[in-house]
């Protein structure tokens, strides 16, 4: 390389750098474990955040899907590991994917709409139900709850408080 082309290479470097900087100022920063809260049952979960999940997860049990009214649905429990105190939720099914686990057999899950308050910000995004019992973390939050408001750094965490109150701030997912 010539000095000209390293010239214009750090050119072009530093432009790239300024735009994704802009891009970021925004978001915010958060570790890659953190305490969320599900408005619906009002229940306080440890999440696990990970960029390397397309989908969101959650720990539910008694998964049973029906139809009603010519819609799809599933009622399932969700239990606050710390009071063992149960909850039944009746939700509007989305949709059911089908996830290859690390030994290469694959699952089916329900997925549904729920709304997620995160470091002060609710997110209506989808999650597929299942039983994660044998997780240190009963919500798993994906690239697409995460993608439109923060970062992960994956050396921290609970790097942000609660502030999930019903007048928080809602981010609408797709």
């Amino acid at each position: 390389m010539n000095n000209n082309q390293i010239r214009i290479f750090c050119i072009f470097l530093c432009a790239q750098t300024s735009v994704a900087m802009a891009e970021t100022r925004d978001l915010k920063i958060l570790g890659w474990v953190e305490n969320a809260f599900l408005p619906g049952p009002g229940l306080e979960v440890k999440a696990k955040l990970d960029t390397g999940a397309e989908t969101s997860s959650l720990d539910a049990s008694v998964i049973k899907k029906f139809r009603n009214g010519g819609k799809r649905w599933v009622r399932f429990a969700l239990v606050d590991r710390d009071s063992g105190k149960e909850y039944i939720l009746v939700q509007e099914r989305v949709r059911t994917i089908g996830v290859v686990q690390h030994d290469g057999s694959r699952q089916t899950r329900p997925v549904v709409q729920l709304q997620i308050c995160i470091g002060g910000q609710t997110l209506d995004t989808e999650v597929s139900l299942i039983d994660r019992s044998e997780f240190s973390y009963p919500l798993l939050l994906g690239r697409s709850a995460l993608g439109s408001f923060a970062l992960v750094d994956p050396g921290g965490e609970f790097l942000v408080e609660g502030g999930c109150v019903p007048d928080s701030k809602k981010v609408n997912q797709p």
